[in-house]
């Protein structure tokens, strides 16, 4: 499987080579913080399988071995990596993807973190767009 994806602005573009190990939905802080959402997609894969295709993601020392990587000029959050819990690898922000439907979705982790309203979102009410002025 060969994936093509960027940054919202288009300055940083990459492909993805291969079978990801896992995507998983994650919880904890330090991903909604970085990303302000309240949970972030991410696709593991080894480190060789990325090959940035245009642009430079600037680099983000997010913990002690925590590294996250950025577009510098809109922001968009791109690669997380982490020597020590992770050695080798690297996860990909999976909503960056030209075709996020690519991968489907495997498991949730870190929901010691979870945000508790987020354990029910699957139930609210939905709407195609947005919901009807009244």
């Amino acid at each position: 499987m060969k994936l093509t994806g960027g940054c919202h602005c288009r300055a940083i573009r990459y492909e993805v080579e291969g079978e990801p190990l896992t995507h998983a939905l994650c919880h904890c802080s330090d991903c909604r913080r970085h990303s302000g959402a309240p949970m972030v997609g991410w696709t593991m894969y080894p480190h060789e399988a990325i090959k940035i295709t245009k642009g430079a993601p600037k680099t983000y020392e997010s913990s002690q071995h925590g590294r996250r990587q950025f577009c510098p000029d809109c922001g968009t959050g791109l690669f997380y990596s982490n020597a020590s819990v992770l050695p080798g690898l690297i996860d990909v922000q999976s909503a960056t993807y030209d075709e996020p439907n690519a991968v489907p979705v495997r498991i949730h982790i870190q929901v010691a973190e979870r945000i508790s309203w987020m354990e029910h979102a699957h139930e609210l009410t939905k709407y195609d767009r947005y919901p009807p002025i009244e």
